[in-house]
């Protein structure tokens, strides 16, 4: 689709290129900025999504909760043992 969108940009630079009508001409110009800047937002788009975290990946705060509980758990049963001589 964002190909798509580069083709009807340079389609309306054609046109406003070849057209004697100004009002053309500047209409064309117009859509021709339009679908560049759709063209551009859309490989970002998909340059952003294809660089994206699985969200299966993320801990819900009922496991954050549980980690953080080990740790001080570990982290207070480290500290109640002497230290190695």
């Amino acid at each position: 689709m964002v190909w798509l969108y580069l083709l009807l940009a340079l389609a309306a630079f054609a046109v406003a290129l070849k057209s004697t009508s100004i009002a053309l001409s500047v209409l064309c110009l117009l859509a021709a900025l339009g679908f560049l800047l759709a063209t551009v937002l859309g490989v970002l788009a998909r340059r952003i999504g294809s660089q994206s975290r699985d969200e299966s990946l993320i801990l819900d705060p009922a496991e954050l909760r549980r980690l953080r509980e080990q740790a001080q758990a570990r982290r207070a049963a480290a500290g109640s043992e002497p230290p190695p001589a």
